[in-house]
């Protein structure tokens, strides 16, 4: 029969960050609760919606979580309700004890709560994956790499595969992440400093975004480890599991151009700002596009709706080369691509007016590159 102490905030910590991996909609009931077990020498909370599981540590050796375990054992409870009710107890410590048919009494302070469990063998038990030769990266330089990419993976189910990040290790140190929605495309090459096992998966974007909140920046390392069907992130403390989506991803490489016959220099921030105010208006149109006019050095971003009225605004560019053209596009996907990138300055490469344009930073590095494929308009 579980009965501990702990210090009341870091608990809601560790149990908000294991709730992002439950949904409250869940087909499957037992999944709404969030699993707690308790051993000698820590307390690990497990959530899971299916997609992607949670497991998150807790160890008496924290000092800053002043646990002290008088019994263990396991339970089941009802995820948001039970959050919800920590967050509400009117002391530093709390102090949780298991009585009988599964209920729990929460005392803090002079508040206490009986709530009801359900007994842990309901718990579906998660998939095991190898923990062997993992793949090492820096905590803050992944997060980096899913805020370069996520963004541009689809939000429509129509083509699943659409949906994930795609990331592939080959000759044991060429690592590449490329998300595409078949409008536009970001992607971001890295060597490796240590070798590694090649690998080719695609991950769902959402399981990323929430792997970048679940893991904080005082996180320096986390180990990837695979199996077939899944992905495990692991660090001291917390282990971060989600499928991987089946099927074969699209040859994105042969999106990129070598060739272009416009290119701009841009300050990143300037042009973001003048996007931003084009979309105000573009956003009121039928078409929602913005109109990009190239001629001699005058650069001009173009809007014109005829329910609110009209964009014409001058764009300060640090150097261009090549042809005069004029070039139609969604306003969204440049202002995201602009967020992305960490440069001050961008290069943006044209084509044609029909095909694909590409931005990279301004300092020629080739490492990272988006592309957004243009409006066709009469």
């Amino acid at each position: 029969m579980i009965q501990f102490s702990i210090n009341r905030s870091l608990f809601i910590q560790a149990l908000s960050a294991t709730k992002r991996a439950i949904s409250s909609k869940n087909a499957i009931p037992i999944l709404s609760t969030i699993k707690i077990e308790v051993n000698q020498t820590d307390v690990t909370l497990t959530g899971s919606n299916g997609q992607i599981s949670i497991e998150n540590t807790i160890p008496v050796s924290n000092e800053n979580a002043g646990l002290l375990i008088t019994d263990t054992g396991a339970i089941l409870l009802e995820a948001s309700f039970f959050i919800n009710i920590v967050s509400s107890m009117p002391d530093v410590s709390l102090e949780f004890k298991e009585i009988e048919n599964q209920q729990v009494v929460l005392t803090s302070g002079k508040s206490e709560i009986t709530l009801k469990g359900k007994d842990v063998v309901q718990y579906p038990r998660l998939q095991e994956v190898s923990t062997e030769n993992p793949l090492v990266l820096e905590t803050k330089l992944l997060k980096t790499i899913i805020s370069e990419t996520a963004f541009a993976a689809s939000l429509q189910e129509s083509r699943p595969i659409l949906t994930g990040v795609h990331l592939v290790l080959s000759n044991h140190k060429e690592f590449k992440a490329v998300a595409t929605d078949s409008h536009r495309m970001s992607q971001r090459l890295l060597t490796l400093d240590k070798t590694a096992s090649n690998f080719d998966v695609v991950i769902p974007s959402k399981s990323l975004r929430e792997f970048a909140t679940v893991f904080t920046d005082d996180i320096e390392q986390v180990e990837i480890f695979f199996s077939p069907s899944q992905i495990l992130f692991r660090s001291e403390h917390i282990s971060f599991y989600t499928r991987l989506l089946e099927g074969n991803y699209p040859d994105t490489d042969r999106l990129l151009m070598k060739q272009f016959e416009t290119e701009v220099v841009f300050n990143t921030q300037a042009l973001r700002y003048a996007m931003e105010r084009a979309f105000l208006v573009s956003n009121a149109t039928q078409s929602g596009t913005v109109k990009l006019e190239i001629a001699g050095d005058t650069i001009t971003a173009l809007v014109n709706s005829p329910e609110v009225g009209k964009v014409n605004e001058e764009l300060e560019s640090l150097g261009k080369s090549g042809s005069d053209l004029t070039i139609s596009f969604n306003p969204t996907y440049l202002i995201e691509s602009l967020k992305a990138l960490k440069s001050e300055t961008v290069r943006i490469r044209f084509v044609s007016p029909v095909r694909p344009f590409t931005l990279m930073p301004g300092e020629e590095e080739t490492d990272f590159i988006q592309l957004i494929t243009p409006v066709r308009t009469n």
